[in-house]
């Protein structure tokens, strides 16, 4: 396991332990404010639609940001500090992972560590400074209170960003700027609908108590209901393009499994070329259907390699797939990056180059080795980088075989 996820995961753990130790010794401040924040964490984490990432819990994030940013409760100052906001938020975490566990889910670690540390962070930045009443002596509770609760909001998602890229990277071996910029780009998605509400909490539990909680939080709650049916249509949806890709496997034109570990290798290698999340999804959805132009062709092609066929055949067979492509409602983009495989790689997009140097691969590296396998067909496409393949996709495509991120067979 990478240094930085064990790092992290050591931080985190240290930060809850010392938190449930002081409060375990000094005593729970404000019980029933505490047990309310707790179950919209819980639920927030029960309810939560993905493996990771701050769009999967909304509820629970905008909750424990609340809580950390806490100052007054119906006109009373809120005594709650430091430890135990970390104490709150991690229990309730644990609470609402705890069923996914008993369903057979593996634990999120990462996402526990990171749900501790940000609620941390964050009560670090606030609470030490509202006990001491220099937030009232310098601001008061006029419109610059709330600009500074949106600051610390702002600033905590910027070093969860951080913090879930670095972590993202150890993973995975990605490079860091294209996840830092896919973590950046969620903050003014749902993430700013986190960062409002929780604020929107803060504020309103000085006036109304805790009937702010369940005012506010419902239209969150609802939010990523919706957010769950747009990600459950959405795998849908590449669910039926990696079905319609099948039909030239079946119809006998392409090896089983070609479009399918093609894809795979393709977005592996734009991960590896720093491709943001939108422009992988696009290069996956062409990878997958690169072939269907194969249907026009009155006898398939041995094995289904292109590769070896005249530059004419394969601009045609390209041509002819994106027509269909266009045809099935995909983003334009993919239907462009199908068109565009047998031209010069030197006036080709960035992703049709990546579909055309995997498709190549896999074509000479036969699905076992029949054409030389592997370490051959890397060689020949190394020997076509003049003319065919342009070198910096070809060594990306190297660097992540090298590190085992092939597709399966």
């Amino acid at each position: 396991m990478p240094w930085v996820v064990v790092g992290v995961r050591v931080v985190a753990a240290g930060v809850g332990g010392a938190g449930f130790g002081w409060t375990l010794w000094h005593g729970v401040d404000e019980p029933g404010t505490a047990l309310a924040f707790g179950v919209l964490i819980a639920v927030g984490e029960l309810v939560r639609g993905g493996p990771d990432g701050r769009e999967a819990a909304p509820l629970a994030a905008a909750g424990a940001l609340a809580y950390a940013l806490l100052g007054e409760i119906a006109g009373h100052p809120a005594t709650h500090g430091v430890p135990q906001v970390v104490t709150v938020v991690g229990a309730a975490a644990l609470a609402g992972t705890a069923p996914h566990v008993a369903f057979g889910r593996a634990p999120i670690l990462d996402h526990l560590a990171r749900r501790v540390l940000t609620a941390g962070f964050a009560a670090t930045c606030f609470q030490p400074l509202y006990g001491s009443g220099a937030l009232d002596e310098w601001l008061g509770q006029g419109p610059y209170y709330a600009v500074l609760l949106l600051l610390l909001l702002t600033l905590t998602c910027l070093c969860d960003a951080v913090l879930g890229a670095a972590l993202a990277r150890a993973r995975t071996g990605w490079p860091y700027g294209p996840l830092l910029r896919d973590e950046l780009r969620a903050l003014l998605g749902v993430g700013s609908a986190i960062c409002a509400t929780g604020v929107v909490i803060a504020l309103a539990m000085a006036v109304a108590g805790l009937w702010a909680l369940p005012v506010f939080c419902v239209p969150l709650l609802l939010t990523q209901f919706s957010f769950r049916r747009y990600a459950a249509v959405r795998a849908t949806y590449r669910q039926t393009i990696a079905s319609l890709a099948r039909a030239t496997e079946i119809a006998g034109y392409t090896p089983t499994g070609h479009a399918r570990r093609v894809a795979a290798l393709s977005r592996a290698v734009g991960r590896e070329l720093g491709l943001s999340e939108p422009d992988l999804t696009v290069l996956e959805y062409a990878a997958l259907m690169h072939d269907i132009g194969q249907l026009s062709l009155v006898d398939p092609v041995p094995a289904g390699a292109t590769e070896p066929l005249p530059a004419e055949e394969q601009r045609r067979i390209a041509l002819l797939g994106g027509a269909v492509v266009r045809q099935t409602g995909v983003p334009a983009e993919v239907a462009v990056v199908v068109e565009r495989q047998a031209d010069p790689y030197r006036e080709q997009p960035l992703s049709a180059r990546i579909v055309r140097t995997v498709n190549a691969f896999d074509d000479l590296a036969g699905c076992g080795g029949g054409l030389g396998g592997p370490l051959c067909a890397l060689e020949r496409l190394r020997l076509g980088t003049a003319r065919d393949y342009e070198p910096r996709v070809v060594e990306a495509l190297a660097r992540v075989l090298a590190r085992g991120g092939g597709p399966p067979s």
